[in-house]
């Protein structure tokens, strides 16, 4: 198999990972009939808990990068901005969302990503940047607006979760991008999810979470939702993503964040999930914006 064949092979696979991992949270906290299992809160501590354990053996590696408070510091916004925070933000919003609409608002972080990194971090945007912001920030909108026409028990308060999360998103990757960009991303993602560790650790004995795996019908196939959503969602998809980095570039590898919200929205569909037309045209809105606003990287990496 060829490089670029395998590179494809290995994004479109990255893709149905990260993809399902919406459904897989609400798997975790509901069955198929809609009986509970786990509560949100200790879907999101299992989660962090368990992705920190399946990343300890490089975070051992690599525990000699925590030379300064400064790196530390650093670190801990990754973990928490970028994990720990949207781990119970998207959990409490699939409380009262569909799981294809939480992926329809996660294509959202782009968009946000670009704005914060021009507003704090002083990057310049082209004219063709703007233009690209601001077809996504309609989209972004609209999307929100569109949640409106869905028969779920839910309201504002469980879209704007996610939207809260895809800022801590957009949060985080500013921070790898322009303070921690001499380190690897493995680095990066196991001491970010070591230093999320103990609060993780105390959440779970805090929500006794045990508890509800003896005495919960059912709560074993949610907790084979989180290990899958924890270990292969996030450990080994990081291994995937930096493998399809190594055989493509940086900008290929990151065009998995248009599938993403595509593939969230056909497995919800498959599980008997509602998506109308204002909210699929708002996605393709965003996900044009992003695409826009991200010309004149593709242009400079492939000049460069």
């Amino acid at each position: 198999m060829s490089k670029r064949t395998l590179s494809w092979v290995l994004l479109v696979f990255l893709a149905l990972i990260w993809g399902s991992s919406f459904i897989l949270m609400k798997r975790a906290m509901f069955t198929i009939d809609g009986a509970p299992l786990f509560s949100d809160s200790q879907v999101g501590a299992l989660r962090m808990f368990l992705a920190a354990l399946a990343l300890l053996p490089f975070s051992i590696k690599h525990l000699s990068t925590l030379r300064d408070w400064g790196t530390i510091g650093k670190l801990a916004i990754v973990g928490f901005c970028g994990n720990f925070f949207p781990a119970f933000l998207f959990t409490y919003a699939e409380t009262g969302i569909s799981s294809g609409y939480a992926g329809m608002l996660n294509s959202c972080t782009p968009i946000f990503a670009i704005l914060i990194g021009a507003f704090i971090f002083k990057d310049r945007l082209t004219r063709i940047q703007i233009i690209g912001i601001s077809i996504g920030t309609a989209g972004v909108i609209s999307l929100m607006l569109a949640g409106q026409d869905l028969s779920i028990s839910g309201n504002w308060t469980h879209v704007i979760a996610v939207v809260i999360a895809t800022l801590c998103y957009a949060i985080s990757l500013n921070t790898i991008r322009h303070t921690l960009s001499h380190l690897k991303s493995v680095q990066i993602a196991s001491l970010a999810f070591l230093i999320t560790f103990l609060p993780s650790t105390f959440l779970i004995w805090k929500q006794d979470v045990l508890g509800t795996l003896t005495s919960t019908d059912g709560a074993t196939e949610g907790l084979i939702a989180v290990i899958i959503l924890s270990v292969i969602g996030t450990a080994f998809a990081l291994i995937v993503f930096n493998r399809v980095i190594a055989l493509s570039s940086v900008v290929f590898a990151s065009s998995v964040t248009y599938l993403i919200p595509i593939v969230a929205v056909i497995i919800g569909i498959s599980f008997g999930e509602t998506i109308n037309l204002w909210q699929i045209l708002s996605m393709g809105v965003v996900i044009s914006g992003v695409f826009i606003a991200n010309a004149p990287k593709r242009r400079k990496l492939k000049t460069d």
